[in-house]
């Protein structure tokens, strides 16, 4: 086949991303959620700008004019380049501060040209080498180590190295920060990973106020009722007689106030105001209270009308004053009656409960003890009780919020599975996240000397930080090896690989993935990590990722044919081959059949590519994107979307069989709990089906690796859950074709049972889904 014309994207996604912002900064009121709004307008913007004028070329793996693939591009949601470099950053004030104090003689046309030349003469490079082997070193971007890679080629003896790599920074020097930021890196060690850093859990305390309501009903309660009571009793100190009251029909009685005058009275009086005037400039006068026509307004502007008697106000106004008393007095009784000293202690309880922010204060208290840039060894210290030591406030005793505790443990440093066990990992999604930690120390242990193994496995984390890019065209994204400074580094490394540490990472992280979330399919972060971890095992088992349908390129790269074999090998004979209708191993491996094509100067697997598109005809026939959904679908049922890939791989087929039901019971589960949902809008509709189809391929999957009687148990099970979440009745054609299949029939070529009453569950449809439109 000849190269097709290239395709490129569309800037619509850019245009109502853009639109989404603009709306956001326009509507809160929150001045953080503008201001967040407003940095993602102008990042929107310089994607849009860039590329109408052609400085960014979106779907490319090298986006940006003038940028190799090794800059740490800004990039946004969906992939796109906004066209500036992270490591193009403003000098901090530590670099103003050494550039300031910099030799004359130091070359350079710019403050970052002097500061990078100045780290490559020698006491620049002494600092560098000093920082590397007291580990006192920072990297958050790639770059930031790059000026210390060549410190240590040169310190090693590979100056060759060291000049070849300073050639390939040479035209940036002037730009991009190439240094690391000089801190102390609390490291961590063995199998432990965490979410987020002391740091960073202490920001998200911090963010943590006491809501605008709370707030101003602790102000009413604790400030202005108090005040509020006195008010009424400086007024009743006036009546002569019996206070006044309204009757059932609301009539008044009772006596007047303003008719006698206590000695004290004014006193008193200039008393209350200078407290009001006090509480009024702490606190605001708000709530309630403040309000133009109601009790404490009336009362409070007669009070200040009298300044020494009541003579200054007309019969009016102590009608009004008289009306105010009478209904808080029926209401509430006297001041200092048990009726109104009741209300008032229930209130000043409820003032008095401590809020979640002043809890949140007593956490980030507790975490100063830790490093900043690291974690907490173990969470039960940090979120124990309020004792005597604490302060803000809370009574000792007093439990933590849970969700301050589950905010906390994201410092937590443990093995992956104890932070999925104490739900700080939630989804396959966030294992991805912190997996690198561990796969870096992995790699990094090839290296024999400690000092480079130290810098690998920093980079190798700063480097799976960076964003992926929208990639079309069968691209690429830009691999680790790719780093001018990585593939330099290369020379330091030892001649062995612990591939047995390796193997054992990839398969405990395999199995925690399949028992944790077994309902989920491998997110493509976590994919990037386990082919990591594969090729430091030496093991290459085709993991494949998955494909957005609004960027697909219409066909698929030999990796996927490799899956699709080994998928029909490993399920052959089991439930899903029979469900799905998967084709026999020889489909893949006849030596005769024209399985792999160039397109883009790539090899694609068109014979793969066109079995898909003949099983897509099974959800109908339909245009870009659905059509592109259906097609994708296929590509995940022929592999499995790596289920087979690496149970074969690790050899796990003993542990599968015997975690099978009760990962299948679990992925059911979810698959259920997903379509018992009611989705904000059709969009969110699509995703439902889409989600709970593929939660139901991985229970199929593991329903295959378990015996017959396990089988029709779990199936009796799942028509009680699919009763209870009330879908029944739309759900009824999946389960039918479920029991038909386990009964030894297969379904048509439409996707029905023989009788038509029953289907086979697929999340995408050309049209209007079959679930969506019978809710």
């Amino acid at each position: 086949m000849s190269d097709d014309p290239r395709q490129s994207a569309s800037p619509a996604y850019a245009t109502d991303r853009l639109q989404r912002a603009l709306l956001g900064a326009a509507r809160s009121e929150d001045p953080a959620v503008r201001a967040r709004a407003a940095g993602k307008v102008r990042r929107w913007e310089r994607v849009l700008a860039g590329t109408a004028a052609g400085r960014i070329t979106v779907g490319s793996r090298v986006p940006v004019a003038g940028a190799p693939a090794w800059v740490t591009l800004e990039v946004v949601t969906g992939g796109f380049a906004t066209g500036r470099h992270l490591a193009d950053a403003p000098l901090s004030e530590e670099e103003s501060r050494r550039v300031a104090a910099l030799p004359a003689d130091v070359p350079g046309d710019t403050d970052r040209a002097r500061l990078n030349h100045w780290y490559l003469g020698d006491a620049g490079q002494a600092e560098l080498l000093a920082a590397l082997r007291t580990g006192h070193y920072r990297v958050d971007i790639p770059e930031e180590a790059a000026l210390v890679v060549v410190a240590l080629l040169l310190d090693k003896g590979f100056t060759e190295a060291a000049l070849d790599l300073l050639d390939e920074l040479r035209p940036f020097l002037d730009r991009l920060r190439f240094t690391p930021h000089f801190q102390p890196t609390a490291a961590l060690s063995g199998t432990a990973v965490r979410l987020a850093t002391v740091a960073d859990v202490t920001r998200s305390l911090d963010a943590v106020v006491v809501p605008a309501q709370v707030a101003l009903m602790n102000r009413t309660l604790g400030v202005w009722n108090p005040l509020y009571d006195r008010l009424v009793a400086l007024w009743c100190r006036t009546v002569d007689g019996d206070l006044p009251t309204l009757d059932d029909e609301g009539a008044l009685h009772g006596g007047r106030p303003g008719t006698r005058l206590p000695p004290d009275w004014a006193a008193e009086r200039a008393a209350w105001l200078a407290d009001f005037e006090r509480a009024r400039a702490e606190h605001g006068f708000t709530g309630k209270h403040a309000h133009r026509k109601g009790n404490f307004t009336r009362l409070h502007h007669a009070l200040t009308a009298c300044p020494a008697d009541f003579t200054a106000l007309t019969a009016r106004d102590l009608g009004w004053v008289r009306r105010a008393l009478a209904g808080t007095l029926t209401h509430h009784g006297a001041p200092g009656s048990a009726e109104r000293a009741a209300v008032r202690a229930d209130q000043a309880e409820t003032a008095r409960t401590p809020t979640t922010a002043a809890f949140a204060r007593v956490l980030t208290h507790r975490l100063r003890h830790y490093p900043a840039d690291g974690g907490i060894p173990a969470l039960e210290p940090i979120a124990a009780e309020v004792s005597e030591a604490d302060t803000e406030g809370i009574p000792p005793g007093s439990a933590m919020p849970p969700q301050l505790v589950r905010k906390t443990a994201r410092a937590l440093e443990a093995p992956p599975e104890e932070l999925v066990a104490q739900g700080v990992i939630t989804s396959a999604d966030v294992l991805a996240t912190v997996l690198p930690q561990l796969t870096s120390r992995l790699t990094a242990a090839n290296f024999a000397d400690p000092v480079a193994a130290g810098l690998h496995e920093r980079l190798y984390t700063a480097f799976r930080r960076r964003r992926g890019l929208l990639l079309l065209n069968l691209e690429q994204q830009v691999h680790f090896e790719e780093l001018p400074w990585v593939s330099a580094l290369a020379v330091l490394r030892g001649s062995g690989t612990d591939t047995v540490a390796a193997r054992r990472a990839l398969e405990q992280a395999t199995k925690l993935t399949l028992t944790a979330f077994p309902h989920a399919i491998t997110p493509n972060p976590l994919v990037t990590e386990l082919r990591a971890l594969a090729a430091q095992a030496g093991l290459k088992p085709p993991l494949v990722q998955e494909v957005a349908a609004d960027i697909f390129t219409g066909t698929f790269t030999p990796q996927w044919h490799a899956a699709a074999l080994v998928a029909s090998e490993f399920t052959a004979g089991t439930l899903y081959a029979s469900y799905y209708d998967l084709p026999p191993v020889t489909r893949w491996s006849e030596p005769t059949r024209s399985r792999f094509t160039l397109r883009w100067g790539k090899k694609v697997a068109e014979d793969f590519t066109h079995l898909c598109e003949q099983r897509a005809r099974e959800a109908g026939r339909s245009s870009y994107p659905s059509g592109n959904g259906t097609l994708l679908e296929q590509s995940q049922i022929l592999t499995t979307h790596n289920l087979a890939a690496l149970v074969h791989a690790l050899d796990l087929g003993d542990w599968l069989r015997e975690q099978a039901p009760d990962l299948a019971a679990r992925a059911f589960g979810g698959a259920v709990r997903l379509l018992a949902q009611r989705p904000a809008h059709h969009h969110a509709e699509l995703i439902q089906v889409k989600n709970a189809a593929y939660a139901w391929r991985q229970a199929i999957f593991f329903l295959g690796f378990c015996d017959p009687i396990t089988q029709r148990s779990q199936v009796t099970a799942l028509h009680g859950e699919v009763a209870e979440a009330g879908i029944g009745d739309r759900f009824a054609p999946v389960l039918e074709g479920l029991v038909h299949v386990l009964g030894g029939g297969r379904f048509t070529e439409a996707g029905t049972t023989p009788s038509g009453t029953g289907r086979r569950f697929l999340g995408w449809a050309a049209y209007r889904h079959w679930y969506i439109a019978g809710r």
